[in-house]
């Protein structure tokens, strides 16, 4: 059995990751993260920052990425960007180049010369700021200002 380090969350990248390879089984923040992002309408985008504000910051950006990289298959992973609107999934080698631009693009996505997306006009900003669980009732949901990602 592999040790675990003192203090090591699942949250962090490295309990991500692990969460990440049995995708069909994760529970918790990684499912959060996927009802987040199935919420997400055509054409419209999200960061990984933001998906974690959303969460009240128990994931970082990075474990964000990481559940996106093992998702379900119905979860629209092509519509979360980094923080400067670009398409971070061409640096995983996992994908072809291009790949995530040109499904954003069928969406009706534009993307300027150097990849980037305009964030502040595609990005989607769900009415709620905070994550609600669904099978959570009596947990309370902290209302505040969300900063932008």
């Amino acid at each position: 059995m592999a040790r675990r380090r003192p203090g090591a969350g699942e949250a962090g990248t490295r309990g991500a990751r692990r969460k990440a390879e049995g995708s069909e089984q994760a529970g918790g923040a990684f499912q959060e993260v996927w009802q987040w992002v199935r919420r997400i309408p055509r054409g419209r985008v999200m960061t990984y920052g933001q998906i974690s504000e959303l969460l009240g910051r128990t994931l970082s950006p990075a474990a964000v990425g990481w559940a996106m990289n093992g998702c379900p298959d119905n979860v629209p992973w092509q519509r979360v960007v980094n923080a400067k609107g670009g398409c971070s999934t061409d640096t995983t080698g996992k994908l072809p180049g291009g790949l995530q631009q040109a499904m954003l693009e069928d969406e009706g996505v534009e993307f300027g010369a150097d990849g980037t997306l305009d964030l502040e006009r595609y990005r989607y900003r769900p009415r709620t700021t905070r994550s609600q669980p669904r099978s959570g009732p009596g947990k309370s949901r902290r209302r505040g200002t969300s900063r932008e990602c």
